[in-house]
């Protein structure tokens, strides 16, 4: 991967936080088999760096980042309670109409960072609002109000919508050729999907600054998702 210039990644800050626009294939902590996180290249930035949250590895978009012990409190405590809006941005197989439904399963991970729907699990929920319904698939907003292990993902598989690309749970890759008719792959060549990763991206969040001012960030997709809706809308 190549080197990334962290500074081009801030999309809000303050004296207290800044909220990064996180690329997708990157760490948010330590990472043995990778020569930069995001913890690393945010201390670089600014000493004292915290992360109030992680994003796996394959997602995109909003991660909050404080710059003194004291915020970092400040937002954990807002975790804790559930005052911190997320909104996550997901391509799933099917075409759903979800009118901000909630799914309310509880969520149970194993040692190998695997979760899945389970009744001895812990509490989980989310919401579900679709934002655009395609021929085979939609793209959805998800707010989950718990944070939980692969919480969306699982979520999403449970009711029967995985994500585009999140193999793990049930996700198919999305190809051109499934949207277009007339497809034509050159000649000994294997087709790649749209998008290689999973298809979610951490679209905004919201929560309350040191000073009771509120918060909001949105981050723009990057340009793998972005290709992969531009796809979906030619083809309707």
């Amino acid at each position: 991967m190549k080197k990334v210039d962290f500074e081009k990644l801030i999309l809000f800050e303050n004296k207290d936080y800044f909220v990064i626009n996180k690329p997708p294939y990157l760490s948010s902590l330590d990472d043995r088999h990778e020569a930069q996180n995001i913890l690393d290249l945010a201390r670089k930035h600014e000493q004292n760096s915290q992360l109030c949250h992680r994003l796996d590895k394959e997602t995109s978009g909003c991660l909050v980042i404080a710059r003194n012990p004291e915020a970092y409190r400040n937002l954990a405590i807002q975790f804790e309670n559930r005052k911190v809006d997320k909104v996550y941005h997901a391509v799933v197989q099917g075409s759903k109409d979800f009118d901000n439904e909630l799914i309310d399963r509880n969520l149970l991970a194993n040692n190998k960072g695997v979760a899945k729907v389970s009744k001895e699990g812990k509490p989980a929920q989310t919401f579900v609002q679709t934002l655009k319904q395609y021929h085979r698939y939609s793209l959805v907003a998800c707010k989950p109000l718990t944070g939980r292990l692969h919480q969306i993902r699982v979520h999403l598989a449970f009711a029967n919508s995985p994500i585009c690309g999140d193999t793990l749970y049930g996700g198919k890759p999305l190809y051109l050729s499934s949207l277009k008719k007339r497809f034509n792959l050159k000649k000994d060549t294997e087709e790649l999907p749209i998008m290689q990763r999973v298809s979610l991206h951490a679209f905004s969040i919201g929560f309350e600054g040191m000073d009771g001012e509120q918060i909001f960030t949105e981050a723009p997709y990057p340009k793998d998702f972005r290709v992969l809706v531009a796809q979906l809308e030619k083809s309707l």
